[in-house]
C-alpha cells in the first residue's frame, strides 16, 4: 500500500510589516507627524519624541505605532503647494545670516553646513561658490540673495529640493534652472539677484540627493515651537 504523500511544507512569508523601512519610509512617517502637530494634534514634544523614534526605527512594524493614532496615516497625501516665486511673509528674516564676500577674490561655501534662512553673496571682480548637495537644511524655505559685479555666483543645490529664483542682468547673465521637488514638503531655495557685467548661476547637482531631507527641518520646527508654548 503506497503512502499517502505529504504536502511540502514550505517556509512562511515575511508579513509585510517586518520589512526593513527605508529612508522613503521614515520620510514619509515624518511628513506625518508634522501635519499632525500643525493640526494640533500633537505637541511639540509629542512630535519632537515620535521624530526621534521614527528616524532610529528600522523595520515598517517599528514605523506604524508613531502614526497608529493619527488620520495622516490613512489619508492620501497632500497636493503640493502653490507655486510662488518669493517665500511665504515673515518666513524669512531682513537680515542675512551670512555674508560670502569676493572683492578680487573667491569665497566658497561647501560640505556639512547649516544652510541659514538669508545668506548674501557679493561678488565684485571675483567669485562666490554656494554648494548645498550636503548642507545640513534646517528650514523650510531659504533665500539666496546675490549681488554679481563684473564676478560670478555660482549655486548648486541637490535635486531632491525645490529651486526657484528671480532676479536680472544689465550685460550680463542672470540663470536659474528651475525645479520642483516631487515631495511636496521638501525645503524650497530661492535665488534672487543682479548681476552687472557678471554672471549669477543656479542649478541642481545631477547624481546629489540628501537623504535626511525632513530630519532636520522636523527637528527644527519642534523646538522652535516650543520656545512659544
Amino acid at each position: 500500500m503506497d503512502l499517502e504523500k505529504r504536502p511540502q511544507q514550505t517556509a512562511p512569508a515575511a508579513e509585510p510589516t517586518d520589512l526593513r523601512a527605508s529612508d522613503a519610509d521614515r520620510d514619509r512617517t515624518a511628513d506625518i507627524l508634522r501635519e499632525a502637530m500643525a493640526e494640533g494634534r500633537l505637541t511639540a514634544e509629542e512630535h519632537a519624541d515620535r521624530i526621534d523614534g521614527v528616524y532610529r526605527a528600522k523595520t515598517l512594524a517599528e514605523l506604524e505605532p508613531y502614526v497608529r493614532d493619527l488620520p495622516g496615516a490613512h489619508q492620501s497625501r497632500p497636493a503640493p503647494a502653490p507655486h510662488t516665486d518669493a517665500p511665504l511673509p515673515g518666513t524669512i528674516p531682513a537680515e542675512p545670516d551670512e555674508n560670502l564676500v569676493a572683492v578680487f577674490s573667491g569665497a566658497t561655501r561647501r560640505g556639512r553646513w547649516r544652510v541659514g534662512r538669508r545668506t548674501h553673496a557679493y561678488a565684485v571682480f571675483g567669485s562666490v561658490e554656494i554648494d548645498l548637495t550636503e548642507a545640513i537644511f534646517e528650514y523650510p524655505q531659504i533665500v539666496i540673495k546675490a549681488w554679481s559685479v563684473f564676478g560670478s555666483v555660482e549655486v548648486r543645490v541637490p535635486e531632491n529640493v525645490t529651486l526657484r529664483g528671480t532676479g536680472s542682468g544689465v550685460f550680463g547673465n542672470f540663470e536659474v534652472d528651475t525645479q520642483e521637488a516631487e515631495d511636496a514638503q521638501a525645503p524650497v531655495v530661492f535665488v534672487d539677484g543682479y548681476s552687472v557685467f557678471g554672471s549669477i548661476e543656479a542649478k541642481p547637482k545631477r547624481g546629489k540627493l540628501i537623504a535626511d531631507l525632513h530630519k532636520y527641518v522636523g527637528r527644527y520646527t519642534a523646538k522652535h515651537l516650543r520656545k512659544h508654548l
